[in-house]
């Protein structure tokens, strides 16, 4: 049994940032990892996603520019460089580095076992903090037969070694875009399937409409509203049958349908901690209960790499005896696909809901001098939420080229309430995307 001044369940990001910044101030820390120490983001989920994205995106933007002629010719090579941004999947560098900061793994399974105590796999260790950081994982619908076809979750679809000839994805958020325009990209007869009436539902209408024109463009079948009720194999590989009576054959299906916190089988009940809505629950200052604090998908605040990493300062700010509280008003989230779609804050409809005098703006990505010398046929648009007493925004979104990367102007004026009357007088780099933000910041009539 060891004894420790902190142990951290989990390595992923959120887990990482814990262990690494308390063994930097001293401390005695523990990390338990039943699988590859660095979680999904380096493995199969953000890396490997963006990184079998960039050929396609490469490849999308190049032939809107003017005596440019590109394609994706040798998919080993695709694969190769997609293995080299995963380590092979091999987690020996990343052990060397928080070994070398400190830090000692502990390999196998997890689990708290009372107060101040983690088992991992038959050993106990004492610990006088904890640190939940066990992440997410991907939920399998209630497809009657679903079981018996071998669907592809995000894992699989990062590990294939060849692109299927056709695939059906379940899900229309961001990783089931994702994978739908990846795959097309590649080659693949590709259907995208979902409830919502259009993709990325959680975001603007008209987002989620300009995105469906490109997807269908770039050759992805849509059945959106409908749901799917039962899956079985057939000579194609797999038939799904929709609640409409409509039936899509694929190669392969993917699962995409949204991923759960992993609380089961990790003794919350033994330290008094019920989940609540799936998750675990956590204050300002990201505890969970007395010596528990918990970073990441697991806290169900949002699933994303760059939130488990800001939990994670907070946590560690709270431990080290420098409270800070969590503000969640400015996350950053992007869709890695072709146009990237980016977003912060509230939506218009969120913000109403929320009880807010609400005034908006759209700014037509076309109507930017930087759009006429990307290229042709570049489709996007800027949109900011602003709440009118108050004159501040409380949301923004973007669809356009790099969308991902000019969204911070906007975050940043979330986060710090900078008055949308200053927003609006900057000076913004010609010719830029950045200057839709200013655009649209102007045109508001608060």
């Amino acid at each position: 049994m060891g004894k420790f001044e902190a142990l951290v369940i989990g390595s992923g990001s959120g887990g990482r940032a814990v262990a690494g910044r308390l063994a930097d101030a001293g401390m005695e820390v523990a990390m338990a990892e039943s699988g590859p120490v660095g979680g999904e983001c380096p493995y199969w989920a953000c890396m490997p996603s963006k990184a079998l994205l960039r050929p396609v995106e490469a490849v999308a933007a190049a032939r809107r520019v003017p005596g440019v002629a590109a394609g994706v010719e040798r998919w080993a090579e695709v694969a190769e460089f997609r293995e080299a941004i995963v380590s092979g999947r091999d987690d020996a560098g990343k052990v060397e580095r928080y070994e070398d900061r400190g830090v000692t793994v502990l390999r196998g399974h997890a689990c708290l076992d009372g107060p101040g105590a983690v088992r991992v796999g038959d050993e106990r260790h004492r610990a006088e903090r904890v640190v939940i950081a066990t992440g997410s994982a991907a939920v399998i619908p209630p497809v009657e037969g679903i079981g018996d076809v071998d669907p592809w979750t995000n894992r699989e679809a990062m590990e294939m070694d060849r692109v299927p000839a056709s695939a059906l994805v379940l899900g229309g958020g961001p990783v089931g875009v994702e994978i739908a325009q990846m795959l097309a990209g590649y080659g693949a007869a590709v259907a995208l399937a979902d409830t919502a009436a259009r993709p990325l539902d959680g975001a603007a209408p008209e987002v989620g409409d300009m995105l469906a024109r490109r997807l269908r463009q770039g050759g992805v079948e849509l059945a959106m509203g409908r749901e799917a009720t039962r899956a079985v194999r057939d000579a194609d590989g797999v038939a799904v049958t929709f609640d409409d009576g409509s039936r899509l054959t694929a190669e392969r299906l993917v699962v995409a349908t949204g991923r759960r916190p992993r609380v089961e089988g990790i003794g919350l009940d033994t330290v008094g901690i019920a989940p609540r809505d799936g998750a675990i629950a956590v204050d300002e200052r990201c505890r969970a209960a007395e010596g528990v604090w918990a970073v990441g998908d697991v806290t169900g605040v949002a699933q994303f790499t760059h939130l488990a990493a800001y939990q994670g300062r907070v946590a560690c700010a709270d431990i080290l005896g420098e409270p800070v509280a969590a503000d969640y008003s400015a996350i950053p989230r992007s869709v890695f696909c072709d146009p990237e779609v980016a977003a912060v804050g509230m939506t218009e409809r969120q913000a109403r809901e929320a009880g807010i005098d609400v005034a908006t703006a759209t700014v037509d990505l076309g109507d930017l001098e930087r759009t006429s010398t990307y290229g042709r046929d570049i489709e996007g648009l800027i949109g900011v939420v602003a709440d009118r007493r108050a004159a501040v925004l409380v949301g923004a979104h973007a669809v356009g080229p790099l969308a991902s990367e000019w969204i911070h102007l906007a975050v940043l004026a979330v986060r710090a309430r900078v008055p949308v009357d200053v927003l609006g007088d900057l000076i913004a780099q010609f010719p830029s995307f950045s200057e839709g933000l200013v655009a649209a910041a102007r045109a508001l009539e608060l």
